[in-house]
């Protein structure tokens, strides 16, 4: 029999990642933490006891394929929703069924939602009630954090459960079963892996594997056995079948918001090389250049300040350069930029101050200009003594007069305190000559 007509009656029950999906508990690779031996939620299925829960973790973990063991493994009726495409009247026409089986069968319903962090509040909020009275058993799957993502009343009727990323050696095991075996893989066939291309699959897949499973599935349907009937996927063929890592980056979900936190906390620690890896991972995900360029220019006064004045202005440059060049010549100001920022000396005294005079005039109930402070160019303004008393800095030792420029209320109160790093050392001495000045009244 000719191998492609072998591999029909294979490839014709859909694909091999597909075909590949665990049945059981038992079958399901990488969850241990959750699904083991005494685990909540295995003693849970194995008492047909379940209660709401939620799913997430990256792709290609098991979310669905879990949801579906657990469903089996009950005496609960199987719903699905897609959250991207199913509406408020699904929710509904779902619950109505679920209540007749209860009614007329006594049978529960495991309502599983895929990608649950995108039904709207609506949707949310149409669902909750027949969570909450156990008209259905909600099983929701997401890839990004549900504390996030998730109506927080529902969120607090379900019990979630983190998926992690498959080991190498699940990984490993999971390609094993596949290549032998006879009723969902390949066993009907000779195959051998060389342990480059095996190493090559797992390493690009990253704990996915649906990745691996397609990437084998492509690998061995487009190689001809050799004369002696064996299918032999070298290296040069495992590349060719899974070429490039896809880096988990939703630019609308947590992970947006977890990779930018990495990326300024590497500049406020001053470790550049960090810096390099999280803006690499950023670009190479298709983050918005000019969004980078902007939370440069913020970290440039709230981590470095006046430490170093000029990294304001090295953060102005390049999103003015991100503007100029665009993608990928921006890469390098970025780059030049964020490297500044992490070798140069930190200081968050900007930000404190601010946020310390913000918060007193908050929460103050006064808060007056002093008399010779105020405008006295205006028409009568004069009169009214606005201005008297001001003494001009300029026509003083060192362009520093004694005055006081603060609400009386406010007069001995501190806003800003001096790092000891960077140029804030030599900020920090003029103030101390200035406050010399002040003691001595002159």
């Amino acid at each position: 029999m000719d191998l492609f007509e072998n591999q029909s009656s294979n490839t014709n029950k859909g694909p091999l990642a597909a075909r590949m999906r665990p049945r059981t508990l038992s079958e399901v690779r990488g969850q241990d933490h959750i699904i083991g031996e005494n685990t909540l939620l295995r003693r849970a299925v194995e008492a047909d006891r379940l209660s709401a829960m939620i799913f997430f973790g990256p792709p290609g973990t098991g979310k669905t394929t879990l949801a579906r063991v657990i469903a089996e493994a009950s005496t609960a009726f199987f719903e699905q929703l897609n959250a991207v495409t199913a509406g408020v009247k699904d929710v509904k026409e779902v619950v109505a069924k679920a209540k007749d089986r209860l009614r007329f069968d006594e049978r529960k319903t495991v309502l599983f939602i895929d990608e649950i962090h995108r039904f709207n509040k609506s949707q949310q909020d149409a669902l909750l009630p027949h969570v909450e009275d156990g008209t259905v058993i909600l099983i929701g799957a997401t890839t990004e954090n549900p504390m996030f993502e998730v109506n927080p009343a529902l969120l607090s009727r379900s019990r979630l459960f983190q998926l992690e990323k498959l080991t190498d050696e699940d990984m490993e095991k999971v390609i094993y079963e596949a290549v032998h075996d006879s009723e969902r893989g390949f066993g009907n066939y000779e195959i051998q892996i060389d342990q480059q291309a095996l190493n090559h699959i797992i390493n690009i897949a990253q704990g996915d594997a649906r990745t691996a499973l397609n990437a084998l599935e492509l690998a061995v349907l487009t190689t001809n056995p050799n004369s002696e009937g064996i299918i032999q996927i070298d290296l040069t063929t495992a590349e060719q079948s899974i070429q490039q890592r896809m880096v988990r980056y939703d630019k609308d979900g947590d992970n947006h918001y977890d990779t930018i936190s990495a990326f300024i906390k590497s500049i406020r620690g001053s470790d550049p090389d960090a810096t390099m890896y999280w803006l690499a991972k950023m670009i190479y995900a298709g983050e918005d250049a000019r969004f980078i360029a902007r939370r440069i220019y913020v970290h440039a006064a709230e981590d470095v300040g006046l430490a170093d004045p000029n990294a304001l202005l090295i953060a102005e440059a390049a999103f003015h350069a991100v503007e100029f060049l665009g993608m990928p010549e921006a890469r390098i100001p970025l780059a030049e930029a964020a490297l500044y920022l992490a070798t140069a000396p930190k200081s968050n005294a900007v930000i404190t101050s601010i946020d310390s005079a913000l918060n007193t005039v908050k929460k103050e109930k006064t808060g007056e200009v002093p008399m010779h402070l105020r405008d006295a160019h205006y028409k009568g303004a004069s009169k009214l003594g606005h201005g008297e008393g001001y003494l001009y800095p300029h026509n003083y030792e060192n362009h520093y007069a004694v005055q006081q420029y603060l609400p009386d209320h406010l007069k001995h109160k501190t806003f800003y305190h001096p790092s000891t790093n960077g140029y804030e050392k030599t900020v920090q001495r003029r103030l101390d000559y200035f406050a010399e000045r002040k003691r001595k009244g002159k």
